[in-house]
């Protein structure tokens, strides 16, 4: 019986099936092996092609694959810090391994497939006899709008809403809206802002406000251009508010610690009243922007300020100052907190001549 049973056994290992299937497993096996051993070496040849390099005046490397360079900053993704952030005056040597476009502080735009830094020098495969300085590169790898291609298109739309039921019903709502197109030679600027407030089912704030720029760019940092406003505030006895005129701005600082800008002219102004007076005259006018990423982490600390000064009647001055503080959330998403404090000192009798709100918004930003 026990014969027999090794017999049975010995038939199906030396069958032809048998030995053609483990030759098939074993095959397939290898091959497996094979591929993914050859898939891993060139993934890791990959990598060690796409790794550029950083030198410091410390001494310090860097690796990892550069990203951009603007405003004096070079980004180098890592895989042990994400992506860092080196001052273009600390670099002493690099090397990028990979297709560039290059544009410089004179205007020059070179496209290079290699960029090797020496000595603080550039070194150009195409272009051998040509120096440039590190520091005369502005930017790697700009955006089309930056090389007189069309626009950059950016703004943001938020909005805060509040309310609160108990000894007094409040309700209130504001928002905003803000856009601009931006180019080498010109700026479009277009904003809109209210809030809309109530009381126990009584409306106690009511007010809008829109505005349209258009900026035409001279040498160095400054432009010129014309805008038109329009304006309501219903317990403040304005119907509308309309102003529309020219002006003349420069922009002082542009770096993302600290940007500060600034424009000044002259208006023609249009007042409407509820139920006082109607008023028309020509104003100074004037608007203070400034920005700060100070606290890091892509946050914005912000102030808006502008202003109208009445030249027939210098007592009738119209200010209006927003501090505020954005921080990034996800996907484009902000939250905000701001702090408006409002000057009339022409308010018709009845109504007050200072206004203060605080508020907090979340909105999407593009």
């Amino acid at each position: 019986m026990q014969l027999a049973k090794l017999r049975a056994i010995f038939i199906d290992l030396t069958a032809p099936e048998i030995h053609r299937g483990k030759f098939m497993y074993l095959f397939r096996s290898r091959f497996t092996t094979a591929c993914v051993f050859l898939l891993g070496t060139l993934s890791l040849a990959g990598t060690a092609a796409a790794t550029d390099r950083i030198e410091l005046r410390d001494g310090s490397v860097v690796l990892g694959t550069v990203q951009d360079a603007d405003a004096g900053i070079v980004k180098i993704e890592t895989g042990f810090a994400g992506v860092l952030e080196i001052d273009q005056a600390e670099i002493v040597a690099m090397a990028v391994d990979s297709d560039l476009v290059l544009q410089m502080d004179d205007g020059s735009v070179l496209e290079t497939p290699r960029l090797e830094v020496t000595g603080e020098q550039l070194a150009l495969p195409q272009q051998p006899n040509q120096n440039y300085a590190l520091k005369q590169l502005t930017r790697i790898n700009p955006e089309p709008w930056e090389l007189g291609n069309g626009y950059n298109f950016g703004g943001l739309a938020s909005f805060g809403f509040d309310s609160q039921r108990g000894n007094t019903d409040t309700d209130e709502l504001n928002y905003r809206f803000e856009t601009r197109w931006e180019s080498l030679v010109d700026r479009y600027r277009v904003e809109a802002f209210g809030e809309l407030n109530e009381a126990n089912g009584v409306k106690n704030a009511e007010n809008w406000t829109a505005r349209g720029r258009y900026d035409r760019n001279q040498t160095g940092n400054w432009y010129w251009g014309g805008g038109a406003s329009a304006e309501q505030d219903l317990f403040a006895d304005l119907d509308l508010r309309t102003s529309l005129g020219p002006y003349v701005g420069r922009r002082f600082f542009t770096e993302a610690v600290f940007e500060l800008e600034a424009e000044t002219g002259l208006a023609y102004i249009t007042e409407d009243f509820i139920s006082a007076e109607d008023r028309e005259y020509i104003g100074s006018t004037w608007d203070v922007h400034i920005a700060s990423n100070y606290l890091g982490g892509d946050s914005r600390l912000y102030v808006d300020h502008k202003g109208i000064w009445n030249l027939d009647e210098a007592s009738n001055i119209v200010l209006n100052t927003t501090l505020g503080l954005a921080f990034p959330l996800l996907y484009g998403i902000e939250a905000s907190a701001e702090f408006v404090y409002d000057v009339n000192t022409g308010a018709v009798d009845g109504t007050e001549e200072v206004d203060q709100t605080y508020r907090l918004r979340i909105g999407y930003t593009w």
